[in-house]
């Protein structure tokens, strides 16, 4: 189900960027009204406008219907919760910010007494 849907999606976004650019602007029609043969075209004079543009409708309507639907279907599927998910848990030690204050000695805690007037000079 899953590639069926990817398939008509890409399929769709295709068909989308086809129709787009095959479609011409609205200042195309004034140059086939001063002979631009426009009106010898396979859809008519005016019929090629309303085909490509039903025809670009109906392939959005699918991009998006299919796009709705992928996106539940990734949504409610089962199994894995996503890569992180599968790591295992870090076996790093967990180290007290005590231990890493610089100057500190690693048997005493930075606290200390002793460790903080030895860096004062006399």
């Amino acid at each position: 189900m899953e590639t069926l849907l990817l398939v008509v999606h890409v399929t769709s976004a295709l068909g989308i960027i086809g129709l787009v650019l095959l479609q011409h602007g609205k200042g195309a029609d004034m140059g086939a009204a001063f002979g631009g043969g426009a009106s010898g075209s396979v859809f008519g004079s005016t019929g090629s406008a309303n085909f490509l543009s039903r025809a670009t409708a109906i392939f959005a309507t699918v991009f998006f219907l299919t796009s709705m639907s992928l996106t539940w279907y990734y949504a409610h599927k089962g199994g894995t919760k996503g890569v992180m998910a599968t790591q295992p848990a870090s076996s790093a030690p967990v180290t007290s910010p005590a231990t890493l204050v610089p100057g500190a000695a690693p048997d005493k805690p930075a606290g200390d007494a002793d460790s903080k007037t030895k860096d004062i000079p006399k």
